[in-house]
């Protein structure tokens, strides 16, 4: 998802009667400690329930109908969401069945449910905000893992290793695993490693910068952090054109993604 063109859409979308925008806000974060017992259940129930009996009351029997039907469909998929539940959840969808935005997102927001003719996207933007679609570029020597992600979860993830030998730097599409030989201690393989390494850094980051910023271009990155050692991060940032909005000199690349984002992000 690209949320950026996402907003755009919505913000340009409007019903007209009798169909309308449900906007719902939901918060089904269970580490929250008033959501211990499935709070959210309830309140997605009593949200439902209070539209409906709105609608009820205000005699609009069309308007009524169209409610039901998405109510129905939302019901379908809330059963479908919680196998399988995130911090958050926000759907935006119109009755006629032009609008259909259902994100789980990886970030609290406040539980809020709206029904007119228009998506209320105040939190969205806000969550926009807070965390656009990101790059984190994590560095340690000769290996280089890009984690791209939006709202706290993780869309994409690359791993570049520095072949010293032929000087490539390779892709590597399965999960990376740390070498047992570039581990703590000394011995003249490491230590002859370690010398070849600094003598050829600046020369062999600026090879990897163009693939950086290519990435960067691709993914609509709007913001990019580089982390791990700070004169590696700044050697990396010295040959990338793409702006860089942070360096965090901690050594995060053989961290679990979500643990990186909470580390540098959130």
């Amino acid at each position: 998802m690209n949320l950026h063109k996402e907003l755009k859409r919505l913000e340009n979308f409007y019903a007209e009667k009798p169909d309308q925008v449900l906007t719902m806000y939901l918060n089904t974060d269970l580490s929250d400690p008033e959501q211990q017992g499935g709070e959210w259940k309830i309140h997605f129930k009593n949200g439902m329930n209070n539209f409906e009996h709105y609608l009820q009351e205000s005699g609009n029997k069309d308007e009524l109908k169209n409610f039901r039907n998405l109510k129905e469909q939302l019901e379908k998929f809330i059963l479908e969401y919680e196998r399988n539940l995130s911090k958050s959840l926000v759907v935006i969808a119109s009755t006629d069945g032009e609008l259909w935005f259902a994100q789980p997102i990886q970030m609290p927001v406040k539980t809020e449910f709206y029904w007119e003719d228009t998506p209320q996207l105040h939190q969205l933007r806000e969550l926009h905000e807070k965390f656009p679609r990101t790059g984190i570029i994590l560095v340690q020597q000769n290996n280089i893992k890009i984690i791209e992600a939006e709202l706290g979860a993780v869309h994409d993830t690359d791993h570049y290793e520095l072949d010293i030998d032929t000087e490539d730097w390779r892709q590597n599409t399965g999960p990376h695993q740390a070498k047992p030989s570039m581990g703590s201690g000394k011995s003249p393989q490491k230590e002859q490693f370690y010398d070849r390494f600094h003598a050829n850094q600046q020369r062999w980051y600026k090879s990897i910068a163009p693939t950086l910023d290519k990435l960067a271009k691709d993914g609509n990155w709007e913001a990019i952090y580089i982390v791990g050692n700070k004169e590696e991060a700044e050697e990396i940032e010295s040959h990338m054109n793409k702006p860089i909005t942070e360096i965090v000199p901690k050594n995060l690349l053989e961290h679990e993604e979500t643990k990186v984002i909470d580390e540098v992000v959130l």
